[in-house]
């Protein structure tokens, strides 16, 4: 596949460390978007200096909005498929040939499933997608999606999901999602989602919310 048609969107935030190592992994299989939430180190030189593509913002949004502009980005250069990883080296780039082959045969949606989840909050939003819509990892940062679902659902995040709306969206409007199985590498700095409590607190939150559209939102 031509890896213009495949756009790898990473959101950083403080990846001085990692991120062009994983830049460097990843340019093969399609064009990286670095997005820059406001770091404080060196990481939009960093991405920059190994071919990968900008977007920075100029204070800290968070993850889902680091997301909605990398998701912006990909659909202005045209690209046909949008896959997000990790900044931090936890997700290997060799998966990315296998969440490409998935989507390119029909899928809508590609979503990886951890062996292991890391707060308990993850554990109860996965039981509640499990629950409905056979989902079991929804919090897993890789994923594959085409751009047309992205489009149809009109963004990637409205409500700081965790990036988990557009999941959602597309089990609900019966979209095909196929799930795989993939092994997770121990970070060599702080979660994305910051302390345990403050990370289980928003993945509850955005729990909280979906739950209220599932039965209030048509």
């Amino acid at each position: 596949m031509e890896r213009s048609r495949v756009a790898i969107v990473i959101p950083a935030l403080n990846e001085a460390l990692t991120v062009a190592e994983v830049v460097k992994a990843v340019i093969q299989f399609g064009v990286p978007i670095v997005v820059d939430d406001g770091s404080k180190d060196r990481t939009s030189e960093k991405a920059t200096s190994v071919g990968a593509l900008v977007v920075r913002h100029e204070k800290n949004l968070g993850y889902d909005e680091a997301l909605n502009s990398g998701f912006k980005k990909a659909k202005n250069i045209g690209a046909e498929f949008i896959l997000t990883m990790d900044a931090d080296g936890q997700h290997n780039p060799e998966l990315i040939k296998k969440f490409i082959k998935v989507v390119s045969m029909g899928a809508d949606i590609v979503i990886g499933v951890r062996s292991r989840k890391q707060r308990i909050a993850e554990i109860l939003f996965g039981f509640f997608t499990f629950a409905l819509y056979r989902i079991k990892d929804p919090l897993c940062g890789m994923k594959c999606y085409t751009t047309k679902v992205y489009s149809d659902c009109g963004g990637f995040d409205s409500y700081r999901s965790v990036g988990t709306e557009l999941i959602l969206f597309a089990a609900r409007k019966h979209y095909k999602i196929c799930q795989i199985d993939i092994a997770v590498r121990n970070r060599k700095d702080q979660p994305r989602f910051g302390s345990s409590f403050y990370g289980n607190l928003k993945i509850l939150r955005s729990l909280a919310i979906a739950l209220f559209r599932l039965l209030f939102i048509k």
